[in-house]
């Protein structure tokens, strides 16, 4: 887990010898039985998902990250501004960065009422009412920061430590350190809308240079629960088993003549995952087990949150079976962009609330009443915030300076809030957290040194956090 350096093989290859490679790991479908925990200590012999000791004692095992993509209004949903509706319609005293060229340097009044919850008196906007009434479980994040004002960049930012694509993932970073407690299943499982993509796509779970086996897998709320998981031409069950005992000892001889390509291991892995997945993923995701009482919790029972809420209820029965890190895309409305409040700022904030609180709720609620919220760290956030000033009649504008992140579970301190921005909520001013500073607080919580956890890339040992330029640091502030 500490600094791993592949040893250089000479390797001398022809184009069939390359081909037939390819083809021995495409075929490799043999199941395997679990596989022992290996030391933080212990040097990495390979690319694979098996559970890894952590560098320190850990509070929480999981993570679930609910990605709110847009930037959500800090100042009209978590961070109340009187002196936006004192000062409304007149200049803002001071300099504004924007993103579009349509904003106007005139204050726009927050949209909606913000009133305290909870024995914390936590401060939620009315679109959120469920979410609110979990006040005293949320840790609330006022002051984060982050580096650029357009959205791939920031998302990648959030996703990745770094501004720019191809680079891993949070989550590629998380099962490459600890592996999977499930070796049926990913690590690493992303839930989107069925409908499409948000911003930036496929990207935003990429294991960058990193094996393909730490990548996100996306998984399917509707029909088939995995892409391309099952033959299209059905196999005699004999048949099947016979050709997966053969795949398997060619696999096998393959491994013993090219005993160090760890990547090729790591290709072998990810196709006799598959030959796992067919029988386990099915059984994991199909929310009709549960209770008609759960399903109405998450909201199934309605079409406006049935489709969220069947991705937040998967997502707590993947948690429950091991899966290391989940991963969560909003609804495709009012854009692919739902947070994203350039226009009509009140009515689409509606819109999208409408769809993600409920289900919010319902996860936080199911992973207390299970015992598991203690031991899983969720994340609600965006990429960035939205400005004080107003763009078009009734929007506003990206906001890198200042945004709010909640946090609950696996250690963060509940029913705290954490950080303050200036009196239009416009920049963070104190206990300020950067995006690497939130996954340096992570790593921790799972028990990872993240000035520890390194890939040699190109000579380079390679951090999410890059410590040395970013200065990340664990906000111990923000945990119990």
């Amino acid at each position: 887990m500490d600094r791993f350096q592949p040893p250089v093989v000479p390797i001398a290859t022809t184009r069939r010898a390359a081909l037939t490679s390819c083809a021995m790991s495409l075929s490799g479908l043999a199941l395997r039985g679990m596989l022992h925990a290996e030391s933080a200590s212990q040097p990495r012999t390979s690319f694979d998902m098996k559970p890894r000791a952590p560098h320190n004692r850990p509070r929480a095992r999981a993570v679930i990250q609910l990605f709110q993509n847009g930037g959500p209004s800090q100042m009209d949903l978590f961070d109340p501004k009187p002196e936006l509706t004192r000062q409304a319609g007149k200049p803002h005293p001071g300099d504004v960065e924007t993103f579009q060229l349509n904003n106007k340097n005139i204050i726009f009044p927050t949209q909606f009422e913000i009133t305290r919850h909870g024995d914390s008196g936590m401060h939620f906007g009315s679109p959120l009412p469920e979410m609110a009434k979990m006040a005293d479980d949320w840790c609330m994040i006022r002051s984060m920061h982050t580096v650029n004002n357009n959205h791939p960049f920031a998302i990648s930012m959030f996703q990745s430590g770094k501004p720019f694509f191809g680079y891993p993932a949070l989550g590629s970073w998380i099962t490459y350190g600890l592996g999977s407690e499930n070796q049926d299943l990913p690590g690493y499982i992303v839930l989107r809308d069925p409908a499409g993509y948000n911003t930036s796509g496929k990207a935003v779970w990429s294991s960058g240079w990193m094996p393909a086996l730490y990548q996100g897998t996306e998984f399917n709320s509707q029909g088939n629960a995995v892409h391309h998981l099952h033959p299209s031409s059905k196999r005699p069950a004999e048949q099947q088993s016979r050709s997966m005992a053969l795949l398997s000892k060619l696999n096998q001889k393959h491994r013993e003549r090219h005993p160090r390509e760890f990547e090729l291991e790591a290709r072998i892995q990810n196709f006799e995952m598959a030959a796992r997945m067919q029988l386990a993923a099915a059984n994991v995701l199909d929310v009709s087990r549960e209770t008609a009482e759960t399903q109405r919790l998450y909201g199934l029972d309605n079409p406006t949150t049935a489709g969220y809420g069947t991705r937040c209820l998967m997502a707590r029965r993947l948690v429950e079976s091991g899966v290391r890190y989940i991963q969560l895309f909003p609804p495709l409305k009012p854009s692919f962009q739902p947070w994203d409040s350039h226009g009509s700022l009140k009515s689409g904030i509606q819109t999208i609330s409408s769809m993600v609180d409920k289900p919010t709720a319902a996860l936080l609620t199911d992973l207390k009443r299970k015992g598991l919220l203690d031991e899983v760290v969720v994340i609600w956030s965006g990429e960035f915030g939205r400005i004080p000033i107003t763009e078009g009649a009734d929007g506003r504008d990206h906001n890198r300076n200042a945004f709010t992140t909640l946090m609950a579970g696996g250690g963060f301190k509940a029913g705290y809030t954490h950080g303050a921005t200036d009196e239009f909520g416009y920049k963070s001013i104190e206990d300020r957290v950067s995006v690497p500073d939130l996954h340096a607080t992570i790593f921790h919580q799972l028990g990872v040194d993240h000035t520890r956890l390194s890939f040699l890339h190109k000579g380079r040992q390679e951090r999410l956090t890059d410590p040395e330029v970013t200065g990340a640091r664990v906000i111990k502030s923000l945990l119990a």
